[in-house]
């Protein structure tokens, strides 16, 4: 097999989605699958670490700057913690890894690999709150979890193992927690719109699919191009059920003990699957400026008789962009011929390209391509580091509005069982109808096309205002049917809520 055999991707998009992602998650250098006998899970090679620790920063930084701080919990929590909140217990049940033996001892407790930290975190945050002056009370913690998940894994989408950050904080009132709630999914859906890309619908799970023990769960929902759902970031409201189970009260100005309200909220690398699957194409990766690993990629282009000037002329560049901030690799290498390099670095994702040969040396310019569309864009020389910004624009821009367009087109309404079915069944997406609320509705479109309600709009103005207001074909209002005089488009009752549902990953 030649070198070119090797590098690009053979599988499509559009017709074979799964094989197609698979390789490039693997080509583009993003992970390996991990050994033989460890199913469900990867290797996340440098650098698709690279494009986490971007999400991170940036989560990391909102985070900060409202109050939140980081600590870290133990990997396994004792069966007795696990136990003291029973939906907790009962949701993750058939999910959770077991650690019975340290070294050739048997434990006297059984110890949970964490599927999720309330219960070891709760505790915790019991000791720290006395008094109302100890709220509102906010940690976070960058870790991994654990789910022996029984469905077909994917890489990044579905994984035993995943990375993940889940923030807990405990208040004084039902209004301080909701608003705690909501701060967060802002801040999910500004890391899907402004640095991945990727537009999202914002509302909440319905009852029977909330996060076990909650009383809200709230979501942002971004739709992939295959017409599957990726539940992008869940923020949990839990209202008291956790303080009670774990006993996190407080004293109030008046000296009354009272129980916190409590929240709990968590974004995984299933964002970079919904990166990849968003904007990927057949040529190989392709990733927005705000995350790349590399953002520019010089290559320069000559002959014997014009090396050195324009290696010079090329290196004098990259120096310039990098002394801006700018993520760049001058690709120099003797041994690969251009063509060779536009494709490696295509397939890697980078998303702007710098073409230097001697023209361009003799011109004082640069030729500037962007990966999405191979758009070529002849830029002075001087200036360039300023230039290169608004090319970065240019590229979110055209990634954003591709994506924004997917979603567009692919949000039908339905107002019986059998357009629902035939909907979902024809062109996937988001399927919005009439609901009356009662998940058997649910269950009995599960069962015959495995699509699910994925989301339920916020029935309030100021919850269903997305966070980029007017200038998104689905703020507020327009995520809502009028439900006036409608029925249940599944079981003919009276409609409650607006219901999407779709296929999911």
């Amino acid at each position: 097999m030649s070198d070119a055999q090797e590098l690009g991707i053979t599988e499509s998009k559009e017709h074979s989605t799964g094989e197609w992602y698979a390789e490039v998650v693997q080509k583009a250098g993003l992970a390996n699958y991990a050994p033989e006998g460890m199913s469900g899970f990867i290797i996340t090679r440098p650098r698709g670490y690279a494009l986490w620790e971007r999400i991170q920063s940036d989560l990391d930084a909102k985070f900060k700057a409202t109050g939140v701080r980081n600590a870290y919990f133990p990997l396994f929590i004792p069966e007795s913690y696990l136990e003291r909140e029973k939906d907790i217990v009962e949701g993750f049940d058939p999910e959770v890894a077991w650690v019975t033996h340290g070294g050739r001892e048997e434990l006297e407790e059984r110890l949970a690999v964490r599927p999720t930290s309330e219960s070891i975190i709760a505790p915790y945050m019991s000791q720290w709150v006395r008094s109302h002056r100890d709220l509102p009370l906010r940690v976070n913690q960058w870790c991994s979890v654990v789910r022996w998940e029984a469905t077909d894994t994917k890489p990044f989408f579905r994984t035993k193992e995943f990375l993940w950050q889940e923030g807990h904080t405990a208040h004084e009132t039902r209004e301080e927690a909701w608003d705690e709630t909501m701060t967060r999914l802002d801040q999910y859906e500004s890391v899907y719109e402004d640095t991945l890309a990727i537009p999202v619908l914002r509302g909440r799970k319905p009852e029977h699919d909330k996060f076990p023990g909650a009383d809200t769960t709230t979501t942002v929902e971004a739709l992939m191009p295959d017409g599957k759902s990726v539940q992008g970031a869940t923020s949990h409201y839990l209202g008291t059920s956790f303080a009670e189970a774990f006993d996190i009260t407080f004293s109030d100005p008046d000296e009354e003990e009272r129980v916190a309200h409590t929240t709990s909220w968590g974004l995984s690398w299933r964002a970079l699957g919904a990166l990849i699957m968003t904007h990927s194409d057949d040529q190989g990766l392709v990733v927005p400026p705000a995350i790349a690993p590399e953002q520019v990629v010089v290559v320069p282009i000559w002959q014997e008789d014009t090396r050195d000037a324009v290696l010079e002329y090329a290196e004098g560049i990259a120096a310039d962009l990098r002394e801006a901030g700018v993520r760049v690799e001058l690709d120099d290498r003797d041994e690969r011929n251009p063509g060779f390099k536009f494709n490696e670095w295509e397939l890697k994702g980078v998303p702007v390209r710098f073409e230097i040969g001697p023209n361009e040396v003799d011109d004082g310019e640069v030729t500037v391509v962007h990966r999405p569309d191979g758009e070529q864009v002849v830029e002075a020389r001087d200036g360039i580091v300023d230039a290169v910004e608004d090319h970065f624009d240019e590229v979110y821009g055209k990634l954003y509005a591709r994506a924004e367009e997917n979603l567009a087109e692919n949000v039908r309404d339905a107002d019986s069982r059998e357009e629902i079915l035939g909907t979902i069944g024809r062109y996937g997406g988001y399927v919005r109808a009439p609901w009356c609320g009662d998940e058997a509705c649910e269950a009995e479109i599960k069962e015959q096309i495995a699509a699910e309600i994925v989301m339920v709009p916020f029935e309030d103005d100021a919850a269903s205002e997305t966070r980029r207001g007017d200038d998104t074909a689905f703020a507020g209002e327009d995520l809502r049917l009028d439900l006036e005089g409608r029925d249940c488009a599944v079981c003919g009752d009276e409609a409650v809520e607006t219901a999407y549902f779709a296929k999911s990953y």
